[in-house]
């Protein structure tokens, strides 16, 4: 019968492992004798090692469950910083501006009949004292319209100051996130402060539109009212009236 290698291997270590010439006045007592069995021993060995190495392969398959955990939890764990306060009192801020607007507010529904008043067409029967008084309440909404974008345009840039210190927090909270919905949710903050600046932006560009509007709107009443006032002046026996004028004492 052939042996396989590790077997004979085994057989080999157990036959050098016995003396090779003992008298036998030296053997001790049967009940003394203890037996030495090098297969058993090294079946021993080989069970004893596929046991750690399961015992390995459990504590390793623990830890990265542990580990799986952990990045879990971080992937779940919540942004500490929120800019949504700071973004809302910015915009508001900017809306309570464009609400303080004067004469002609930013309403669809008062536009129509406020403009209708003050720039529709001259009537031919108002006196001149209503003229002026029409011209002076135009001027006045012009300026009003004037001093309005301005004071959204300080307003706007008073925000800036505010927006850059956020972006800068913002920039910090995402590159120090420790897990996917910090930086997802910081991502998102940013996106609200850009929307907060553009909101910003459309208010200083409505504020403008809407003065350079008025003042086109008072320059085209002042020309129709300048024709009607041209035609009063012609207009005989109301109006001029020719007369002699010297210009020498002789």
């Amino acid at each position: 019968m052939t042996l396989s290698r590790p077997r004979a291997l085994i057989v080999t270590v157990a036959l050098l492992s016995v003396p090779l010439a003992l008298p036998l006045v030296l053997c001790p007592p049967a009940q003394a004798v203890t037996v030495y069995d090098p297969w058993n021993y090294a079946q021993n060995m080989m069970s004893a090692a596929r046991a750690l190495e399961q015992i390995n392969n459990q504590i390793t398959s623990l830890q990265n469950e542990a580990q799986m955990l952990i990045n879990q939890a971080r992937n779940l764990a919540s942004l500490p910083h929120s800019s949504l306060q700071q973004i809302q009192q910015s915009v508001q801020r900017t809306q309570q501006l464009l609400g303080q607007a004067q004469s002609i507010a930013f309403d669809v529904g008062q536009i129509d009949q406020v403009f209708q008043q003050r720039y529709g067409n001259i009537p031919l029967s108002a006196s001149d004292a209503d003229l002026v008084a029409g011209a002076r309440s135009r001027w006045q909404t012009t300026v009003g319209g004037l001093q309005d974008a301005l004071r959204v345009q300080a307003g706007v840039v008073g925000n800036v100051d505010t927006n850059r210190a956020e972006m800068a927090t913002l920039v910090g909270q995402s590159q120090g996130a420790t897990g996917a919905l910090q930086a997802t949710q910081a991502g998102n903050q940013l996106l609200a402060l850009q929307s907060q600046q553009l909101s910003d932006l459309i208010a200083v560009m409505s504020a403008n539109g809407r003065a350079e509007a008025l003042s086109e709107a008072e320059r085209a009443t002042a020309a129709e009212q300048g024709r009607e006032q041209r035609r009063r002046f012609l207009t005989p026996g109301a109006g001029y009236q020719a007369g002699t004028a010297r210009m020498f004492s002789n």
